[in-house]
């Protein structure tokens, strides 16, 4: 038996293939699939299984397009309802591949169809060698219930059960292959490695040592991070199948003549994945900024509307292309062209462009302690915000400001920060959109000011790889003690 595990940042999505001698299983498929047809092709296996933990909410899995080009079967919670063909399974079917049995557990709580498939390797014993818990566990935490608001205290109650009756049963030496890490957003508390076993997150998983039920309820339904938009799409679209990437319409490389007759129409939305800086420089009027190298994706999931085709501006046609996979990976299918020549082909044949001002973390403390009279509009989520920042400023979360810039007046000189400089270009470019234009970002965001001396270190900041909510995991570890 050989375990091959992938990991994808930004989304911190990890899946795997799980071989015998001559063929093998895929484990929760991203969409973008021929990393596992060369990997299989390597170790000279047959793929013949694809398994699905649950319909992922975070990414549009690649459960199609793989079975199209492999002829392999998909597996999937009977409970899912799935309109595709594929296998049902329920508690107590087992899978076959060799020497290795398969045992599955429905384990509700994270989604309602959750499964988790339990793995022996006979050639060597029949104890569970490992398990593939999807989001239900995690290294360092536990899958959060409420992504269906509605559902979120029967879903934590469901989680409880799932997690205590089900999978802290299982030994401890089996090791848990969980669907995410540190910087999903399907949890609060993940750690950055991609396994551990069922005896050490006995041991010292937080929320695991929440013994009492509805203590357990309440850490997993209060004061969670916020659920971006696209987590109630990509459910939907996994359980009806997503389109196939070879039918979805191809990038065409625009020349600045024709990408400003397609801006002009109604049903366009322009994406800019430049760094913040360069779009703080010169952008087209009207578009979104998601730097690149921040998270685009999640954020592209989050704001970006599902109802235009998408146009991209980039430093590259190469880097059109990868932003153009990771809007797939989250469900954005309509990205339609890409600016050729970028913005200095757009400037040379004098087209109108916008921009916004950018000042550095010494600019911003002179503001601070000076007389001038601003709107500092904070923009990470409450988590972050409640764990430092500065004096007087108001805090509405990006996203949010696709509604709440109705309670900002455009006649203020609104300065906007986050951590890094990414978000709060994001959040300026909304509000650009939305006709304010007395707009500063500050480059650096609260990382900079911090390293410039004027206020703490973010426990962010000091832990990159661990989660972005740390503060309120630290409250819970502090409250309930192994």
């Amino acid at each position: 038996m050989l375990i091959k595990h992938f990991f994808i940042n930004k989304i911190a999505h990890s899946s795997y293939i799980l071989a015998g001698s001559d063929v093998c299983a895929v484990i929760d498929p991203q969409r973008d699939i021929d990393i596992y047809i060369h990997e299989a092709r390597a170790l000279g296996v047959e793929i013949t299984h694809i398994l699905q933990t649950h319909l992922h909410a975070d990414f549009v899995s690649g459960h199609m397009d793989l079975a199209e080009k492999t002829g392999a079967r998909i597996y999937v919670a009977k409970s899912a309802k799935c309109t595709f063909d594929h296998t049902a399974l329920s508690e107590g079917d087992t899978i076959e591949i060799e020497d290795i049995l398969i045992k599955v557990l429905e384990t509700p709580g994270h989604t309602p169809e959750h499964l988790c498939y339990v793995v022996i390797d006979k050639s060597r014993g029949e104890d569970p060698a490992c398990a593939f818990v999807g989001d239900t566990l995690f290294v360092g935490d536990v899958g959060r219930p409420d992504l269906f608001p509605d559902m979120a205290g029967e879903l934590a109650d469901k989680l409880y059960h799932s997690l205590h009756d089900k999978i802290l049963k299982l030994p401890d030496f089996c090791e848990v292959l969980p669907a995410h890490g540190a910087g999903s957003l399907c949890g609060r508390a993940m750690g950055a490695k991609w396994s551990s076993t069922i005896g050490y997150e006995r041991k010292y998983n937080a929320s695991l040592q929440i013994k009492d039920k509805a203590e357990f309820i309440k850490s997993l339904t209060e004061d969670m991070p916020p659920a971006p938009d696209h987590f109630s799409r990509c459910s939907d679209i996994n359980r009806k199948g997503p389109a196939l990437i070879s039918q979805l319409p191809p990038m065409k490389e625009l020349n600045p003549e024709a990408f400003l007759e397609m801006v002009d129409k109604a049903s366009i939305a322009v994406v800019d994945t430049r760094s913040y800086l360069a779009f703080g420089s010169q952008h087209i009027p009207g578009s979104w900024s998601l730097d690149f190298r921040g998270n685009l994706p999640t954020f592209a999931g989050w704001v970006l509307p599902v109802d235009k085709d998408l146009l991209v501006v980039s430093d590259s046609f190469e880097e059109a292309q990868k932003a153009n996979d990771w809007l797939r990976r989250v469900g954005q299918d309509r990205i339609v062209g890409y600016l050729d020549g970028g913005m200095a082909a757009w400037s040379v044949n004098g087209y109108r462009t916008s921009h916004i001002t950018q000042i550095s973390a010494e600019d911003l403390h002179d503001m601070v302690i000076g007389s001038s009279r601003f709107v500092l509009l904070d923009v990470r989520a409450p988590q972050e915000y409640e764990d430092g920042h500065i004096e007087g400023a108001v805090n509405i979360p990006v996203a949010d400001l696709r509604e709440s810039h109705t309670a900002l007046n455009r006649k203020d000189d609104i300065i906007l920060i986050c951590s890094s400089g990414n978000r709060s270009s994001l959040g300026a470019s909304i509000l650009s959109q939305n006709g304010f234009n007395k707009l500063s970002n500050v480059a650096g965001g609260m990382s900079g000011y911090s390293a410039a001396g004027y206020a703490k270190r973010c426990t962010v900041c000091l832990n990159p790889h661990g989660s972005r909510f740390y503060s309120k995991v630290e409250e819970v570890k502090a409250h309930f003690k192994p």
